[in-house]
């Protein structure tokens, strides 16, 4: 699919609703659950988002104290739900922060149109010099361990048909059987038979347990294209997840970014530029979309910027809207190789002051 025409087709359908827009960002000031109505079946990459916790009741996050019991949020996250598996492309991810509180009930609730992939959590750790929650409470009150770290439920489309549910395993049949070859039959012309069984890698594959590579994918179409022109397998970026991790990140589900220190006007449930940028590095291909329905202070939209993805914010506070707008601003500027006074950036440091590009300026939350 040419993800740039994907793009403008989005933008299209939720003209109406946009707050300020560039050539790879939208900015949505509205009601996310209504914004997700226009935005067209699968043609969203990833979500990337942080709803209201409900179980931390916190004042200065919409939504947060809006539900008198847990199953009427469950409820509310599950409209949600419906909307994100209808609007993610079948081979997308998605990343929902969660409190650990919650963490099960979503869970179920998320199981019913998703294959829950990992239960990560985020330890919070804090940066030397700032003690962040340390002080917040009287911990001994509690009658329970403090809940320092945060949950993020990473989970991918399912599709019904094979054993795990498997979008590709379910694609890669269909095509099989249309063009009457048994799955012995398509291992053979590919030469992908497994080290266990004879009937090799594509038996796998259809059941979900793994996938092709790029060499024996592309083998698969050879095959396809010589039976029938008419039906074979989409481009490899549009039928496998991506996933893309190595020793050098994080890769167990056991994250260890320090969140961010307070500033004047930061959001209160902010998160980490690297962290977010993590997650879309792992799980997107370049020129893919990243939605954020919970937008808040605008870093998912940055990060997915930063990485060459494409970005679609929703955020139902208007000042907030206005804030990511200029945030969109300064990731625009980074191709023009501004340079602005590190002074700005290194307030109270007393240091001498030089230049840096404003690529680092958007990496500093306003």
């Amino acid at each position: 699919m040419n993800r740039a025409s994907e793009f403008q087709h989005i933008k299209s359908a939720v003209s109406s609703l946009v707050f300020s827009e560039g050539d790879n960002a939208i900015v949505i000031n509205d009601d996310s659950l209504n914004a997700l109505k226009f935005i067209p079946d699968h043609s969203v990459s990833l979500i990337l988002t942080d709803p209201p916790y409900h179980s931390t009741k916190k004042e200065n996050i919409i939504n947060d104290k809006s539900f008198g019991t847990d199953e009427e949020f469950i409820n509310w996250m599950e409209l949600f739900s419906i909307e994100w598996k209808r609007i993610l492309k079948p081979n997308g991810s998605a990343f929902m922060f969660c409190s650990s509180a919650m963490e099960s009930q979503l869970d179920v609730m998320l199981s019913k149109r998703f294959n829950i992939l990992s239960h990560i959590v985020w330890t919070k750790p804090n940066e030397p010099g700032y003690d962040g929650w340390k002080g917040k409470m009287k911990k001994e009150a509690l009658r329970q361990w403090y809940p320092q770290s945060e949950r993020i439920i990473f989970f991918e489309p399912a599709e019904d048909g094979n054993l795990h549910r498997s979008y590709f395993g379910s694609l890669l049949k269909q095509i099989r059987t249309s063009c009457g070859l048994s799955g012995h039959e398509l291992t053979e012309r590919i030469g992908a038979f497994g080290s266990v069984n004879h009937g090799g890698a594509v038996s796998n594959w259809e059941t979900g347990r793994n996938i092709p590579n790029r060499e024996q994918y592309y083998k698969m179409r050879e095959v396809f294209a010589s039976i029938n022109s008419t039906c074979n397998l989409p481009e490899y970026e549009d039928a496998i997840r991506p996933f893309e991790v190595n020793s050098d990140v994080e890769f167990t589900d056991i994250w260890t970014f320090p969140s961010v220190k307070p500033y004047k006007g930061k959001h209160p449930a902010e998160k980490p530029i690297d962290m977010l940028e993590h997650c879309i590095k792992a799980t997107t291909y370049e020129g893919d979309v990243v939605l954020d329905c919970f937008a808040g202070s605008g870093s998912t939209g940055v990060a997915a910027l930063r990485l060459n993805r494409r970005s679609i914010s929703i955020e139902i506070d208007k000042n907030w809207c206005e804030s990511i707008a200029q945030r969109m601003e300064s990731i625009k500027a980074i191709s023009q190789d501004v340079s602005i006074p590190i002074s700005i950036i290194m307030k109270g440091t007393g240091k001498k002051q030089e230049t840096q590009t404003l690529f680092d300026f958007a990496c500093v939350p306003c």
